[in-house]
């Protein structure tokens, strides 16, 4: 049920693919128990940037994605994913070209 939850909080309306999915990128998550909290309060705080977290559809993990209609809005949700990075020590790691991250894990 807690996967449900997860998946309803990130925007999914869950079935049992997408809870396999997010089985999958819990185990490939390194300490995921020690950040899954912040990663949902990253979702939520870049809500209004409109970037969001997300489950990748190519690797196991979740995803940052900025969809940001300014400059302004864009390194505001920068600001937010560093801070979070920097904070928790998750670490997270930039696709080449885009402005997508992947949430690699905790770092120890």
């Amino acid at each position: 049920m807690q996967r449900e939850a997860l998946l309803n909080q990130l925007g999914y309306t869950p079935n049992e693919a997408l809870v396999k999915q997010l089985e999958d990128i819990e185990n490939n998550t390194t300490g995921y128990d020690k950040i899954r909290k912040h990663i949902l309060d990253l979702h939520d705080h870049l809500k209004v940037d409109n970037s969001y977290v997300a489950m990748s559809n190519t690797n196991n993990y979740f995803k940052i994605k900025i969809e940001a209609p300014s400059t302004e809005s864009t390194d505001d949700a920068m600001e937010k994913i560093e801070h979070f990075s920097e904070k928790f020590k998750v670490n997270i790691e930039k696709l080449e070209g885009k402005n997508t991250f992947y949430i690699i894990g905790f770092n120890h």
